[in-house]
């Protein structure tokens, strides 16, 4: 059998996104009309809920005296928002593979209907639930009851057993874990059916949780306009644009895989539908240039899965992400952009090696190659109208809304029909874009020219989405409400203002109701792709609450720092690990709720005791990474057996070589814990610029490293030499601390003598001993910022602390050293902040001095990279 014979059709490979996105269902007649239109209620709920609109309506009903409330709170959003994933879940996933897929059975609507009502108790039932909160009632235990094992099978049947068994033993850890003996360190008191229920269904510490809140808020949002984005055509849009300018290089194919997957991350938050939305056209390309078929698979899986972390619209679980760390989202996207970024140039980077050990050659041009001085001169004035723009749009709207607020949004709104109605004038100048057969004997690239301009109306709505979410810094619900209201009139209008310009026959008032149906289609599509985050972060929401009831997060983090040791290294390769094992059979936002919800503060916690004061961001943004591992670890991957199916490789060959492809997205989190500057915090721009440089060549030199070939192929020794390289590019201060340390170590007595010499805005660090909020004597750091003051004790009040000799003498560094307690701790202060609190012991202060910057280590590494190269070239021109 041939691999074009192993391969399935493009039909297959949609019936396996839907049976894992969407549900495997297809039923007829009254029943599909009930799937259709229930999930575009639920879209239109959602856009509802999101809008300015209820709050607008609100005032129209207190002008007219009306006892009426229309505006929908937090908590009844999120009921609705499960009691709709409930319904659709149980009438889009049959209950077994053997189940019927063309029709519902009744057992299934009783499911749904069931399900749905429990799923809104808070709505039917709300006044109550406030009266009795803590204390549920016979009728609330049994509707708690029922709902969590609804919940359960909904979670089985759309997402597998995986989430169901963890959060199955956590329930049933909660109840029975009261009748263990208190000696035993997982002991607890708070495990009746009484208090689980009223944790789990009544309050929204559990089911009705933070997950929850964030899949109502702001998750469904993005999915929608993504979805929205893909019935435009944009997925089309952004594969060709690739190609038409990646194509003709070696391993062209490969590369316009890694740009346009990433690309349409933007229209897919699913790794599988990304897989097979750009996999169709790209795996069988790359093929063709030379590539096997499970490298071809794996490049696109690594390209594919690596979408989730690459803003500006991130994977679910980045939402999740602003909600415990309490950051807006336009931070994250500054903290999490540069790893994103260099990772993708590092796969892009993969693929050009790949291409040069096997000597492939790209696609045929079709157009003559600009002269390099013409090319940079382009993307020069390219950049600067764009900059351009940007400030006079920045400015002009500053203007507006300073003299004439009251007009503003009509004027900007008249302003983008305006810009939309003129690029859609332009787009009419070149021909729809469509999609090659990748199968077929001969594939031309696209000319460039006519394919960038042939979608630019699709970026108008990215655009307005990136200005409300980074210069507008509105909620990411908002930002991606008025990005969707956008993107609906270009959904509507594109096909018949097209016609229009272009003169043509064809009828305006069909190519409209062609756009409203596609809008409809859209609305449909968002939903049903929401089903099973709907039901994965509801089921997640089980897992949290058991912890918080429970308190299992202080007794995990004991078992955690026990086999750990208290090294953090060690710490963070176990919870990638847990991580890992739990990605291979959950989805990444259930993966990162439960990793976090149990993990991400025993990692701040042990850092502290190790003198590594870890932000919490970069714990959250550690976890996120190897929770998107989820579609690429063997052998549960889906995305690699979406991949393999269409290149007719081994799933689980397809796994491992994706896995080892990704192997730069698994070292990154690693790097920024010890090393912020790569999450860009409290870097300006020179050194941000600086930072990207540096880290840009220590990903290409560590890939080159790990694939055994930088210009020719690595001796051993050069290998190391590469990965010495990229590791001081990565961490610059790990050697100069060495060289020249930046700070010196005193005696805790000579603290107060010292902070006056030092410079305010400088950071100190102290070891502490004493009792954490938990009772346990333990050792840790904290750091400080040195105050404004005149003199030394107005400089230790403005931190907060009241520090106390006891005229005893301790040994601290195999030295006697006076006993210095802090007596007593401001609330809301700095040293409380740090973790400082009274009846401390200080152990060591460490205080900031003149050093040279860990920047200089940039050059030897450098000069060991140019003499790395310098050799390979040698080697090659005696060849």
């Amino acid at each position: 059998m041939s691999e074009q014979d192993k391969t399935i059709n493009y039909d297959d490979l949609q019936d396996m996104v839907a049976s894992n996105d969407a549900g495997g269902r297809n039923p007829d007649g009254l029943t599909k009309k009930t799937i259709i239109v229930v999930a575009i209620l639920w879209s239109l709920f959602q856009l509802y809920y999101t809008s300015p609109l209820p709050f607008w309506l609100q005032e129209v009903v207190r002008t007219w005296n009306w006892d009426l409330n229309v505006v929908i709170d937090d908590t009844k959003a999120r009921s609705i928002h499960l009691a709709f994933a409930l319904f659709l879940a149980y009438l889009s996933f049959p209950a077994f593979a053997s189940s019927p897929k063309h029709k519902v059975p009744y057992q299934d609507w009783l499911f749904a209907i069931v399900g749905s009502f429990l799923g809104a108790y808070y709505i039917f039932f709300y006044d109550g639930l406030v009266t009795r909160f803590g204390a549920p009632n016979l009728q609330d235990i049994i509707a708690g009851s029922i709902g969590i094992l609804l919940l359960l099978e909904a979670c089985r049947r759309s997402l597998g057993l995986p989430l169901v068994i963890i959060a199955g033993i956590f329930l049933l850890y909660n109840y029975f874990g009261q009748f263990l003996p208190t000696s035993w360190i997982i002991s607890h008191r708070s495990g009746s059916l009484s208090q689980i229920i009223n944790q789990q269904w009544i309050t929204t510490e559990g089911v009705f949780g933070v997950a929850l809140g964030v899949s109502t808020k702001y998750v469904f949002l993005f999915v929608l306009f993504g979805a929205l984005l893909d019935k435009a055509g944009a997925g089309n849009y952004f594969i060709k644009t690739a190609f038409a300018y990646l194509g003709h290089f070696s391993g062209g194919p490969g590369k316009a895989a890694v740009v346009s997957s990433g690309l349409t991350g933007l229209v897919s938050g699913s790794s599988i539908a990304n897989v097979v939305t750009t996999g169709t056209f790209t795996i069988p390309m790359m093929k063709r240039v030379g590539l096997n078929a499970e490298k071809a698979g794996a490049i696109e899986v690594a390209s594919s899965v690596n979408g989730q972390i690459m803003p500006p619209v991130m994977g679910a679980a980045a939402f999740l992400m602003i909600e415990y760390v309490n950051m807006p989202y336009s931070e994250l996207i500054t903290h999490a952009f540069l790893p994103a970024l260099i990772s993708y140039i590092a796969l892009v980077y993969i693929v050009h090696l790949e291409a040069q050990k096997l000597g492939l050659d790209g696609l045929e041009r079709v157009e003559p190659a600009n002269p390099f001085l013409m090319t940079l001169l382009r993307i020069a004035t390219s950049i600067l109208v764009i900059i351009s723009l940007a400030i006079a749009v920045y400015f002009g709207l500053g203007w507006i809304k300073d003299v004439i607020p009251q007009f503003a949004f009509l004027i900007v709104s008249i302003v983008l029909i305006f810009a939309y109605i003129a690029l859609i004038r332009r787009v009419a100048r070149f021909p729809d874009l469509e999609m090659d057969d990748p199968n077929s004997k001969v594939v031309k690239l696209p000319y460039k020219k006519p394919t960038v301009n042939a979608g630019l109306h699709y970026l108008l709505p990215v655009v307005v989405l990136m200005w409300c979410l980074m210069i507008e810094q509105m909620s990411p619900g908002l930002s991606a409400f008025w990005g969707t209201m956008a993107l609906s009139l270009i959904l509507i209008s594109q096909h018949s203002l097209l016609s229009f310009f272009r003169q043509d026959d064809n009828n305006k008032i069909t190519l409209f109701k062609q756009g409203v149906q596609e809008l409809v289609d859209g609305l449909e599509t968002g939903a049903r792709n929401m089903i099973g985050i709907g039901i994965a972060t509801a089921t997640a929401g089980i897992i949290v609450g058991v912890v918080s009831l429970t308190g299992f997060g202080v007794q995990l983090s004991g078992i955690i720092e026990m086999l750990s040791m208290g090294n953090i290294l060690l710490m963070l390769i176990l919870v990638a690990i847990f991580s890992l094992i739990l990605g291979m059979g959950l989805p990444t936002t259930a993966n990162y709720i439960v990793v976090s919800s149990l993990m991400a503060l025993v990692i701040v916690e042990i850092g502290k005791q190790n003198g590594l004061i870890v932000p919490l961001i970069a714990v959250h943004l550690f976890v996120f990474y190897f929770g998107i591992m989820a579609d690429v670890t063997p052998p549960v991957g889906l995305a690699s057996f979406a991949a393999a199916a269409i290149s007719g490789g081994s799933p689980i060959k397809t796994g491992v070589q994706a896995f080892y492809y990704s192997l730069r997205t698994v070292i990154l989190p690693f790097l920024f814990i010890f090393n912020t500057d790569l999450l860009l915090i409290d870097v300006g721009w020179a050194k941000g610029f600086l930072v990207f440089t540096t880290a840009t060549i220590g990903i290409l030199v560590f890939t080159a490293a790990t694939m055994n070939f930088f210009f020719t192929k690595n001796k051993w020794w050069e290998g190391i030499a590469l990965i010495l390289a990229a590791f001081t590019l990565f961490r610059p201060g790990f050697f100069m601390e060495y060289i020249s340390p930046s700070s010196y170590h005193i005696e805790p007595a000579q603290m107060t003598e010292k902070i006056s010499k030092i410079p305010a805005g400088e950071n100190m660090m102290l070891k502490v001993a004493g009792l954490n909020p938990y009772g346990k004597q333990i050792e840790f750091y904290a750091e400080l910022t040195i105050p404004e003051g005149n003199t030394n004790e107005e400089r230790i009040a403005t931190l907060g602390l009241m520090l106390l000799d006891t005229g005893e003498e301790i040994e601290i560094n195999g030295k006697q050293s006076a006993k210095i307690l802090i007596d007593n701790v401001e609330i809301d202060s700095p040293a409380a902040k740090a973790g400082l609190n009274w009846d401390q012991t200080i152990l060591d202060v460490s205080l900031p001095q003149k050093s040279l910057a860990k920047e200089w280590m940039f050059i030897p590494a450098l000069l060991l990279i140019w003499g790395i190269a310098w050799n390979q070239r040698r080697r090659i021109k005696k060849k």
